[in-house]
């Protein structure tokens, strides 16, 4: 058997076989483009070996079909030591390999260039599950539901994993109750599922169940080890998670339910920001129908989210409206909404005198009004409800007992302290360290480091809403607390952009929190100030030297 390059430049196989050996070959598949099958009877100026070495069959079973075993395998060369063989040195190196450099980051906070001041042991959980008030290996099973809409599925496993029982049951208080039955046997074992909130999280609290929720790329993982297949059912979901609970339930923490004032603020917080997103949408539906066919409106206001801008619209929907109205009309409205502006007045009377300058078409004027009248009754009737979530969360935050924590914060305001109450809630035990707590809020980086690679990137697997909340909070404290513009001002002239420097004050300021929230203390700037000079804290140096010079007194 030789090998030659083909005219593709790749390289092709000669088989050399005997006749001989014709009576014992099977059928031979296809041949491959690369291969070359057939009989070369002259092989050049080579010398032919007087016996060339027959084609045996080296395959694991090593016999053919009668039975007769096959020729122990031979070497594929006749000569031992071949001539043509030579040794020779490996190639000289003559220039490095390539190899990662770290450049200095600017996304996320805490990015060191120099070592940390922590050791390098792997930090693992801080609180595991072998105490004595909630000893693991008394566990006899361990449960875990795959919950859906209109079903939910359970699996149970015992001590050493099989599978103790498993059913479904529909969400309904008839299926709930079945639920129940059926759990007897196993009460008091611990119950994993893919979500921390929802309707099957609340019955099962209600019920007394311990639950261990897990991130769904973990328990994504768990299934494709226990079906590397891909397989994907929701038996296999809940089977892989019970399982998982079994083996590695030790480390995780359970979900620890919020007190009911708690719970509600955190509902109607998170509610009031999806209702806020809805109004967000409609104002750009709104936006893009007077683009089409009433362009000056967008001209007359900056902020179409006011109760104002609607207003226009709803009393002139169309330019020509605007138009034929008059100076009269004019001047009444802006008077009765507030807008009357010496400086801005002129200019918008101008606008209003020629509102139809460039009109739209009658099929588009007539269609587009009607929709952006429809739109700005929505978004008014939105307006009301949203006044009176805010009602309802002012009241529900003046009687929680952490009111005074949340309330002192320099720029939290009325509006962002209700919400980093609710996204903290008043359990002490779910943030046991502040690095826990700026991690879920995401402004603590993502560190990757493999080999000569060592980097960070922006974490972006966290709480939603704390994130985007605790962004909002740094950036209004910067016109409240000397000490956070500072800060800020500092990271900028570091190279950060304002989205980074912004997160790296969202760290500092949640690392003050934690301290608050676990003291239960307010905000003091004098005794912050304070702890920035004992320290020997460079903003504080910073906010010195931005500080106007105070004149000599003689």
């Amino acid at each position: 058997m030789t090998a030659r390059s083909g005219r593709d430049g790749r390289r092709a196989t000669r088989f050399f076989i005997h006749p001989s050996a014709f009576i014992l070959l099977p059928a031979l598949p296809h041949p491959g483009p690369d291969t070359y099958l057939g009989v070369n009877h002259q092989r050049g100026k080579r010398p032919v070996p007087a016996a060339p070495p027959e084609l045996v069959n080296n395959s694991a079973a090593g016999h053919i079909a009668d039975g007769q075993q096959l020729a122990p395998p031979e070497p594929r060369l006749p000569v031992p030591h071949p001539a043509r063989v030579k040794e020779r040195s490996p190639t000289p190196v003559v220039a490095a390999g390539p190899s990662a450099k770290r450049t200095s980051p600017r996304e996320g906070s805490g990015i060191r260039s120099r070592p940390s001041r922590r050791s390098g042991a792997l930090q693992t959980a801080r609180t595991m599950n072998t105490n004595t008030n909630n000893d693991w290996t008394k566990h006899t099973h361990f449960a875990a539901l795959d919950w859906a809409s209109d079903h939910h599925d359970v699996v149970i496993v015992d001590r050493s994993g099989a599978i103790a029982a498993e059913f479904r049951f529909a969400h309904t208080a008839a299926g709930w109750a079945e639920f129940t039955a059926k759990m007897k046997p196993y009460a008091g074992a611990p119950l994993a599922l893919e979500t921390s909130s929802g309707p099957a999280v609340d019955q099962l609290l209600q019920r007394g169940w311990t639950l261990y929720p897990v991130n769904p790329k973990a328990a994504e993982r768990y299934r494709e080890r226990k079906v590397p297949s891909g397989t994907k059912t929701d038996r296999h979901d809940g089977w892989s998670l019970a399982d998982a609970l079994r083996t590695d339930g030790h480390g995780w923490r359970p979900l620890l339910p919020q007190d009911e004032a708690t719970a509600t603020l955190r509902a109607l917080c998170r509610d009031e920001i999806a209702l806020i997103e809805q109004r967000t949408a409609l104002v750009n539906q709104l936006l893009a129908a007077l683009r089409e066919y009433y362009p000056v409106a967008l001209e007359l206001f900056d902020d179409w989210t006011q109760p104002f801008a609607w207003a226009l619209i709803q009393q002139f929907p169309t330019p020509l409206a605007l138009q034929n109205a008059g100076k009269r009309k004019w001047e009444k409205f802006l008077h009765t909404h507030r807008l009357w502006r010496t400086d801005t007045a002129p200019a918008r009377l101008e606008r209003f005198a020629h509102a139809d300058a460039l009109p739209a078409s009658a099929a588009v004027r007539n269609a587009k009004s009607l929709l952006a009248t429809s739109l700005v009754q929505v978004l008014q009737t939105l307006e009301t409800q949203l006044r009176e979530y805010r009602r309802r969360i002012t009241e529900t935050f003046a009687q929680h007992p952490d009111h005074d924590v949340f309330g002192s914060l320099p720029g939290a305001a009325e509006k962002l302290a209700p919400r980093l109450l609710g996204e903290l809630g008043a359990v002490r035990a779910v943030y046991p360290d502040a690095d826990a707590l700026c991690c879920q809020a995401g402004v603590s980086p993502v560190s990757f480091q493999s080999g000569k690679i060592d980097k960070a990137r922006i974490r972006w697997a966290c709480d939603v809403v704390l994130r985007h909340t605790v962004h909002l909070w740094a950036d209004c404290s910067r016109k409240k607390s000397a000490w956070a513009q500072a800060y800020y001002q500092g990271k900028r002239q570091q190279g950060h952009d304002h989205a980074s420097a912004l997160r790296c004050l969202g760290k500092r300021w949640l690392k003050v929190l934690w301290r608050l929230w676990q003291d239960g203390q307010k905000y003091d700037p004098a005794r912050h100030e304070q702890s920035l000079q004992a320290h020997g804290s460079w903003v504080q140096a910073h906010l010195a030297a931005s500080l106007p010079a105070t004149p000599a007194t003689r």
